[in-house]
Parts: structure tokens; C-alpha cells; sequence
């Protein structure tokens, strides 16, 4: 997939079956309504139709205009039943195998053979999109596709833009329209939030040729900002206070805004408080008793006597002996 969450569409087109569907209608089959449709789902990087052009010439240039490759297919007689379908099938399957980073298949058909293709597809993991007319379409094929639009419901009727003073310009009223109709567009994807690149990108794919500067704006953003300024669309800063966000456009500027509920404060539970530890040991009453019995015991308890017996006098222990010798030294010495 695509960076920024942006889908790589190939879209392939069975026009003998959506024939069946329009060719009794007196309005004209237009093709341009429905890639206006399908670059809201992402980037179309491949357009293939199949069918039998000397039957449907008139549509050939409109076809040629929408730069779709045209596959001839010569007539039943020659080529058999479903042969079409079946040239669908194999580049749809040889396209699936061998082209990674396109991860949504759009099938413009009507036809129930295309159901084991769409659960084929499926099963690859690509997202699979038909569309087709309600006259000549299958329920089998509509239920089994991740998502299948009518082309009766690509009828939009946009809404009308307020009334501008005449010194707004032209080019700027053309820029509005392009960006409530991008606007739609997101919301119709079911987008939470609507980011100001993601609506610029859309308008990118619905008109590639679009800049804000040819529209007197120097960035995107003053675009947004003038069109607040007319009224219609509400802005809000993003939290990081770097991005706008539409909250509000078109129609949706005429309602009351919601007054936003105040949530109740949160409630704190304080955790139970324990007593803090004592680093003294506890001692218990009867271990007091048990020490002092035992100090009382070692302190009342009866003295042995030592015997000690002299064996000489004290007076003779003390007195010294006197030792002469030849240089009339005395020495005493004592025993």
C-alpha cells in the first residue's frame, strides 16, 4: 500500500456486460462519473475495458479520453461465449501475482462468472471494489465484493455555494467547490477526523492539475482559513499545533453545533494507608518474664570457694639474697 494509508487501484471494466444496463436508458453512460468516484478510494494506476468495438464505437473516444486501454474482443461467433470475461479474469489474476503494491482490484461488471475472480482475489488479501449498473447486476456478484457501488448513486447533487460579494474572484469561487466536493468525498470514506493534507490529496486526485497558488493562495492553509472565512467550513488546530482539521462544512455549518458534555471529574481512591514498620523487635510480656528469672538466677546463685594454701612465709618470699663478687660488686637477687 501506498504511504499515508493511500490505495493503488487497477480497475478493470466488462463493458459488453455494463451495456446490458444502459442501453435501454436515454441517458448516456458517462465514465468520467465514475473514476470522479473511485479516486476518492485512492491513486487509479491501471484502466483496462474489454468488449467488442465495432459494436460499441461511440463510446470508444469518450473511453480513449479517460485514458482506458481498450481490448478488443471480436465477436461471439468467432471467439465463443464469455470470452471477455475470460481475458478479464487472467490479466486481473496475472496482475494480482505479479504487482505487489497494487492492493485494490475495481470490477465494472454485472456478471455473476466474476464471482470466483473477486473470491480469488480476496483471498490474496486484495480489497475488491465493483460497481455496476442495478438493472444488470448480480446479487451473487454484489454481496461477494468488500464494497459495490450503483451507478445510478454516483448522481451527486453538491451543494450550492453561498452568495460571494463581487470582489471575490472567479478562480477562488472554482477552488471552494473543488474543496467541498473533496470534502465530501472524505466523509463519504467515513473518516473520524478530517486532516488538511488528507482533503488536499483528494482534490490532487480529482484535479491533478490543482495549486493553491494559481488560486491567489501562498499555502493550503490560507486556503482553508478564507474559505472560514467565508463561512464555509470550521477550522480547529490540531494538538500539536501544526495541522488543521475540518470540523464542520456545506451543509453542516447551518445546524447548531453540539454543545459538548462536560465529563464528570475522575474520582481518586486513595489506597489504604499501612502503619510503618517498626525496626525495633517486638518483645512480649511473657519473654520479659523468661529473661528476668534467668538474670536472677545467675546473680543469687551461691559462690564457690577456692582453696589456696601457702607453702613459705611471706617475709622470707621478699627478702633478698646478696651475691659478692671479686670486683665488690653487690648484686641482689631475689628468690
Amino acid at each position: 500500500m501506498a504511504q499515508d494509508g493511500e490505495r493503488s487501484l487497477a480497475v478493470f471494466v466488462d463493458f459488453e456486460n455494463l451495456a446490458l444496463g444502459f442501453q435501454n436508458r436515454r441517458e448516456k453512460f458517462d465514465i468520467t462519473r465514475v473514476f470522479e468516484r473511485l479516486v476518492e478510494k485512492g491513486k487509479i494506476v491501471f484502466k483496462k475495458a474489454y468488449a467488442d468495438w465495432n459494436r460499441f464505437s461511440a463510446y470508444t473516444a469518450m473511453l480513449h479520453e479517460a485514458a482506458i486501454e481498450l481490448t478488443e474482443i471480436p465477436r461471439r461467433s468467432q471467439t465463443g461465449k464469455n470470452s471477455a470475461d475470460i481475458r478479464l479474469c487472467v490479466d486481473a489474476m496475472d496482475m494480482a501475482y505479479s504487482k505487489e503494491h497494487i492492493d485494490t482490484f475495481v470490477v465494472i461488471s454485472g456478471d455473476s462468472d466474476i464471482s470466483p475472480l473477486v473470491s480469488k482475489l480476496k483471498e490474496l488479501g486484495k480489497h475488491v471494489i465493483g460497481l455496476g449498473m442495478q438493472e444488470s447486476t448480480s446479487d451473487l456478484l454484489r454481496d461477494n465484493c468488500d464494497e459495490f457501488i450503483y451507478y445510478e448513486d454516483l448522481e451527486q447533487k453538491h451543494g450550492v455555494l453561498p452568495d460571494f460579494d463581487s470582489s471575490v474572484p472567479d478562480s477562488k469561487k472554482k477552488a471552494f467547490k473543488l474543496l467541498l466536493d473533496s470534502l465530501l468525498a472524505v466523509r463519504r470514506e467515513n473518516k473520524e477526523i478530517i486532516w488538511s493534507s488528507m482533503v488536499k490529496d483528494t482534490m490532487k486526485r480529482k484535479k491533478p492539475s490543482f495549486n493553491e497558488t494559481y488560486h491567489g493562495y501562498r499555502t493550503f492553509s490560507e486556503l482553508l482559513e478564507d474559505a472560514a472565512k467565508n463561512g464555509l467550513l470550521e477550522l480547529e488546530m490540531d494538538s500539536r499545533g501544526r495541522s488543521y482539521i475540518v470540523t464542520r462544512f456545506g451543509a453542516e455549518m447551518k445546524t447548531r453545533k453540539p454543545f459538548p458534555v462536560r465529563k464528570p471529574a475522575p474520582v481518586k481512591i486513595r489506597p489504604p494507608q499501612t502503619p510503618p514498620m517498626s525496626l525495633k523487635p517486638t518483645v512480649t510480656e511473657e519473654a520479659t518474664n523468661v529473661i528476668k528469672s534467668e538474670i536472677d538466677a545467675v546473680i543469687l546463685a551461691p559462690t564457690e570457694e577456692i582453696p589456696f594454701t601457702v607453702t613459705e612465709s611471706l617475709e622470707e618470699a621478699i627478702v633478698p639474697e646478696v651475691l659478692k663478687t671479686d670486683e665488690d660488686d653487690i648484686i641482689f637477687s631475689r628468690r
